[in-house]
């Protein structure tokens, strides 16, 4: 197999190490160079010590732009921008930025949610990966939403784990605050809502309901827990039979008709869904891993729809389950 030639700028954090994790043992890819501005000179694994015995890497803060296949951005949400235009990748490169920057699609990037945009992703050469709680909700939500079953508000609930926060500590993230705790944020107006409704809009153009968010910090540091409900006529098995056909060419989201728990998602690539009629509502739950399919497991697939690979390829991970 041809190796495709790849870097990572901005390595250091959480979503890089998974990506260093990934991509290491991916058969397709060959990590040309790993960047870090904070940890240049240093051995990735004096940085992401899980990785002792994998690679011997270092971190470099030079950014070579030719002979480069594919780049991973993950810099900080607002500095992607002023970094591509600082370092200008060739036209043929293809560039997946994990952060916020981009998933409006604006300067050519193509908003990488598979299930959605799968036929796009293939010919994109700049692909914008999406947020973590915006991949959960929208999985949740979008055989629903395309159906045209939203006619009301959505109410929607959903809980992260600390590292969803990023690596850097604040007063939120330390262990005496999460720790036997649980608060709420950002309360109906998270920055996810404005792709989520992109998406929607998308795949249905009359869409214009409000999206009812409360996000919670969780005291658990990985995953993503979310809950969606809204009024709903039809019956249960109509709505699983409309969520499996919706997901049919998704290898990695599933329609469980068993009660799903987070663990279950946690350290794979997967979506899990649940579906209940309660009180005439559909409520849905869906697990994700926020560092996989939410971040950096989500980037890689993305890398191999656009380099024509098989989607699963390097992510055939298995859950902590216990």
């Amino acid at each position: 197999m041809k190796k495709i030639k790849t870097a990572i700028i901005g390595a250091a954090g959480y979503t890089g190490g998974e990506l260093l994790r990934l991509l290491i043992h991916h058969p397709a890819c060959e990590l040309i160079y790993v960047h870090s501005n904070s940890q240049k000179g240093k051995k990735v694994t004096k940085v992401h010590p899980d990785l002792i015995g994998e690679t011997e890497l270092v971190f470099t803060d030079e950014v070579q732009t030719e002979g480069i296949d594919a780049v991973f951005l993950g810099l900080p949400h607002g500095q992607t921008k002023g970094f591509l235009e600082k370092h200008a990748f060739p036209k043929d490169t293809v560039i997946i930025d994990l952060s916020t920057d981009f998933r409006d699609e604006s300067h050519g990037f193509t908003y990488g949610l598979p299930e959605v945009n799968k036929e796009k992703i293939k010919s994109a050469k700049k692909i914008a990966n999406p947020g973590c709680f915006a991949t959960g909700i929208q999985l949740a939500l979008a055989p629903a939403v395309a159906a045209g079953w939203t006619k009301d508000s959505i109410h929607i609930t959903g809980i992260t784990g600390s590292t969803g926060a990023g690596k850097a500590l604040s007063e939120t993230t330390h262990f005496s605050y999460r720790t036997n705790n649980i608060s709420v944020y950002k309360l109906f107006n998270h920055q996810h809502l404005k792709e989520i409704g992109q998406t929607f809009r998308q795949i249905n153009a009359d869409f214009q309901q409000e999206l009812l968010f409360v996000p919670y910090r969780g005291n658990f540091t990985r995953g993503i827990w979310i809950t969606a409900y809204f009024p709903f006529e039809g019956e249960l098995e109509e709505a699983i039979n409309r969520y499996q056909a919706f997901y049919q060419e998704a290898p990695f989201t599933w329609v469980s008709e068993r009660d799903i728990d987070l663990k279950q998602a946690v350290n794979t690539n997967k979506c899990l869904l649940h579906l209940k009629k309660e009180k005439g509502n559909l409520v849905v739950y869906a697990a994700i891993d926020n560092l996989l399919k939410g971040a950096s497991g989500q980037a890689v697939q993305n890398f191999n729809l656009t380099f024509g690979l098989e989607e699963r390829l390097g992510l055939n991970l298995k859950s902590i389950a216990f």
